[in-house]
């Protein structure tokens, strides 16, 4: 097994899930951290994203939210909707409440821009730094945002369908679990011209997030009703673990090639047991490890990012 493998086991099974407090329309959790530096103790920056702290993914995201607040001395705040759905409306109203807060700085996702923008453009207008991370690449220069750390998704998918095209896949699904997000429809986008490159094709589905056991149907469903498709990626570990289960019903596993964005404890075990190909790493951890310190030495030094992207990924894990 290579080392990178065994160090991402170990990374992803040893990070213990920090649940979210959920309450009314939003999940909130606070870390405080004491600190010698009074210029860093009275800095409050909130991170607010459109994933739960609960969630296979983004509790990954908060675990480097947290160490990077104590590390640097200061306080952070995780917010996200409440509901496991996507919903754009509840995360604009946060950023607005957390803009009223008057905050050292802002960290948030940008999974729907034409929704989201006009809160992220009225933080930028308060003279709030603001750090865009996971999605939102394309646009978040344009939002007025000081730097994306994420991966570019289309490129990302790209080397998805290339992978795929390299190991015979020729119709493939690519299964939407966020369906309305920007930064997904961009790995579809990218799956579907890497896998054409060697002739393949490409489906894409929507699934429900908040029910893997709907999931499992409607890929089982698809499966079922085109017996050409070879080969499926999904885009998060949440639509990765019913598809792998939908596979094992169907006595498809192995017969149908398995691929996936993000890691989880479920993906890590898949690639060894090679029954998932091989996994789209953006290192979530960075992600929200990152932008904390990014914005401490902003506020303490006018440290900056030459660059507009900071790229974590995309990396290959098989």
């Amino acid at each position: 097994m290579p080392r990178l493998f065994k160090k991402l086991i170990i990374l992803i099974v040893m990070l213990p899930f920090v649940l979210a407090a959920c309450g009314g329309t939003t999940s909130t959790t606070q870390t405080n951290s004491s600190s010698s530096n009074p210029a860093r103790s009275s800095l409050k920056f909130y991170v607010i994203t459109h994933g739960q702290a609960s969630d296979p993914f983004w509790s990954v995201v908060k675990k480097g939210v947290d160490q990077a607040a104590k590390d640097m001395g200061v306080t952070a705040i995780y917010e996200s909707p409440a509901s496991t759905t996507f919903d754009v409306v509840a995360m604009s109203h946060l950023i607005d409440t957390a803009v009223a807060a008057h905050p050292a700085g802002l960290v948030v996702s940008i999974p729907d821009p034409t929704g989201l923008g006009p809160s992220i453009k009225a933080a930028v207008a308060a003279g709030i730094p603001v750090i865009s991370i996971n999605s939102g690449s394309d646009v978040a220069k344009s939002l007025g945002v000081l730097v994306h750390v994420g991966q570019t998704e289309e490129q990302a998918g790209i080397g998805g369908g290339q992978k795929m095209g390299a190991a015979g896949v020729k119709h493939a699904l690519c299964v939407n679990q966020e369906v309305g997000n920007a930064a997904l429809a961009l790995r579809c986008k990218g799956f579907k011209e890497g896998l054409a490159q060697t002739g393949g094709t490409v489906t894409e589905i929507g699934v429900n997030l908040s029910s893997p056991t709907q999931t499992q149907q409607t890929i089982e469903a698809a499966l079922q009703h085109d017996p050409s498709i070879d080969g499926i990626l999904t885009l998060g570990p949440t639509g990765a673990t019913p598809a792998l289960k939908a596979l094992q019903d169907l006595n498809k596993t192995g017969k149908i090639k398995l691929a996936t964005f993000d890691l989880s404890s479920d993906v890590l075990n898949g690639i060894k047991g090679g029954q998932i190909l091989f996994a789209i790493d953006q290192q979530q951890y960075l992600q929200g490890y990152l932008p904390i310190v990014l914005l401490t030495l902003y506020k303490t030094n006018l440290n900056t990012i030459a660059n507009d992207i900071l790229q974590t990924g995309p990396g290959f894990v098989t």
